[in-house]
This record gives structure tokens, C-alpha cells and sequence, in this order.
């Protein structure tokens, strides 16, 4: 009799737990959600999660707040979510650093499938290679050739170990065979600066942040790193079309929430932000800014892509030797 008593109350405990989580899906959003930008305001992961919050907040009829927990490339704010409870109202702003950190660093604190699940991706902003305009090339065969001809005398900046300007660099070596200087900075700005001022020689740069500079002649553009080439500049060649058959290394942003959370609310999650990215006027506000606006087919297709980009980048770097101590 005892032992029947046990069962049955874990059977209700069971059938009680899934009547919860059922009406929690189904009567989400109760209150205010939350995504976290484990970023400082104003990059393009900041830009794209304040303007889908925006959306969301007018489409699911609760408030969706961004907050932003910058530090350790990211690892404080992302640390966060992953501790976060897996009921929706916790999410992550991320970019390629989430699947690349674990790949680089011995601690990063989280496990980007054991302790997270896909939303959907949110944008694509491809890279742009750039030079000096005083280097004596005008082309990638150039630059190749150059480089070729000065191993390890070509450096290149990028905003830090394992960010996205080193990590299409290191692939750019491997694809054309090169050997060229990594000189990290902590932030992108500064990187750029030296770029310009002739520091440092090259750098592979998010089209979007380095527009301003190619356009005043302070940096000469010489291939974008994706496969098609961007609307912002329709005559600048891709690096596949440009002597680096197969290359290709873009940046995504998407949305990620803690493991375990209901499949319902990310399927409504999903759907919304679908729309959001295809509100006429967003796309083309960012656009302008050489970032197009995307979303992923479903949660599952979001998370099946950061997992091809996690041993893609594990790879690269286990390949290249780098690691963050």
C-alpha cells in the first residue's frame, strides 16, 4: 500500500509539473521578458536586439527589455543566461563568439548546447577585407602575392583573440596558404584606427563599421568575406571571386534562451521574431547599414547551425593554435 501511495504521488507530481509548464507556455508572456547583450550598447548585437525588442514588445503585449552585461568577450552576460531559470523570460543576444569562446578558452563557464537551446537567427553582416591605402595593392591576388612574398611581415588587427576580424583572418591563411601577424587590440575602434594611421597593415572588419572609413578613402577595400556580395558595395568582389576559391566566414546574431525551455514559447518566440525581421522598413533601415535581417527556419534549424559553426571554429582553432590563457 506504501509503496503504491509513493507511486501515485509521483505520478501527480509528474501530471502536476506538465499541467504548469502547459499553462505556462500557453499563457506566455505573463510578464516583462528580458534579453541579455553580453555586449556594451551601440555594435550591430546591441542595434539588432533593440530593434526586435521593440517589435516584441508591441507583438506578444508584455515589455521585452535589452539588457546589456558586457565583460570577458562577452562570457559575463552569457554566463548569466545560462544560470537563468528555462522559462522563457531570459534570453541571449549572441554572436559567432558564443560558439567560438568554448572552442579557445579552458573555462568559459557554460556549454553552448548542454546549457542552451536555439531561438532563431536574427541577422547576417558579412566582413569586409581592408588595407592600408598606401599598401601597393589593389586586389586579394595582390594582397596574396604580397604576402607570399614577405612571410610573416603582413600583420593584420582585429579586436581581440578568437573575435570574428582573427578568426576569417586565420581562415584567410589557411585558404590562400599564408603566414601573416596577428595583432590583437582590446575593441575594435582602436584596431581600426591603427588600420588607417598604417600600424598595422590589414584587418577583416563587419561591413557595417568600416562603411564610413572606405567611403572617405581611409581605408581601401579590397573583397567582402561573404558568398554574395553586399548591397552596400555591389562592385567590390567576394574573396571566393577573388582567387580564395571556398571562402566564406559571415557573422550571425541570433537568439538563444536557457536549456529546457518549453518548446511552445520558443515556437512563439520564433514566429514573432519572423515578423519582426520582415517589417519592410527594419530590413531596409538595415540594409543601408550592411546588415541584412534573417531568420531561421525553426528553433531546431537555429541550433543545428551554431553547432556546424561550433566545429567549424573548433577546428580552425585547434588548427591555428589559438587559445585565450
Amino acid at each position: 500500500m506504501k509503496k503504491a501511495g509513493i507511486i501515485l504521488a509521483a505520478a501527480f507530481t509528474v501530471l502536476y509539473a506538465a499541467g504548469v509548464q502547459g499553462q505556462t507556455a500557453g499563457g506566455y508572456p505573463a510578464r516583462p521578458v528580458r534579453i541579455v547583450v553580453p555586449f556594451a550598447p551601440g555594435g550591430n548585437v546591441d542595434i539588432v536586439a533593440r530593434s526586435i525588442a521593440q517589435r516584441l514588445t508591441e507583438t506578444l503585449g508584455q515589455q521585452v527589455i535589452v539588457d546589456n552585461r558586457p565583460g570577458a568577450s562577452g562570457l559575463v552576460g552569457t554566463q548569466l543566461v545560462a544560470k537563468a531559470p528555462a522559462d522563457g523570460y531570459t534570453l541571449l543576444a549572441m554572436a559567432n563568439t558564443f560558439a567560438v569562446v568554448p572552442s579557445i578558452v579552458a573555462n568559459p563557464g557554460y556549454d553552448p548546447f548542454k546549457d542552451f537551446t536555439g531561438v532563431t537567427m536574427t541577422c547576417l553582416v558579412p566582413q569586409v577585407l581592408v588595407v592600408n591605402p598606401a599598401l601597393p595593392v589593389r586586389s586579394v591576388k595582390e594582397l596574396v602575392a604580397l604576402a607570399k612574398a614577405r612571410p610573416g611581415e603582413i600583420s593584420y588587427a582585429s579586436a581581440g583573440t578568437g573575435g570574428t576580424g582573427h578568426m576569417a583572418a586565420e581562415l584567410f591563411n589557411r585558404h590562400a596558404g599564408l603566414k601573416m601577424l596577428h595583432v590583437p587590440y582590446k575593441g575594435n575602434a582602436q584596431a581600426i584606427v591603427d588600420v588607417i594611421s598604417g600600424q598595422v597593415t590589414m584587418m577583416f572588419d563587419q561591413v557595417s563599421t568600416s562603411a564610413t572609413h572606405i567611403n572617405a578613402g581611409k581605408l581601401r577595400a579590397l573583397a567582402v568575406t561573404s558568398r554574395k556580395r553586399s548591397p552596400l558595395f555591389p562592385n567590390l568582389p567576394t574573396v571566393d571571386e577573388s582567387g580564395v576559391p571556398g571562402f566564406e566566414d559571415i557573422t550571425f546574431n541570433g537568439l538563444v534562451a536557457p536549456a529546457g525551455t518549453p518548446r511552445e514559447i520558443l515556437t512563439r518566440l520564433h514566429g514573432e521574431v519572423v515578423k519582426a525581421v520582415g517589417v519592410p522598413e527594419l530590413r531596409s533601415r538595415f540594409l543601408e547599414r550592411g546588415v541584412e535581417l534573417t531568420a531561421s527556419a525553426s528553433p531546431e534549424d537555429f541550433t543545428a547551425y551554431v553547432k556546424a559553426e561550433f566545429v567549424k571554429k573548433a577546428r580552425l582553432a585547434r588548427d591555428a593554435g589559438i587559445k585565450v590563457e
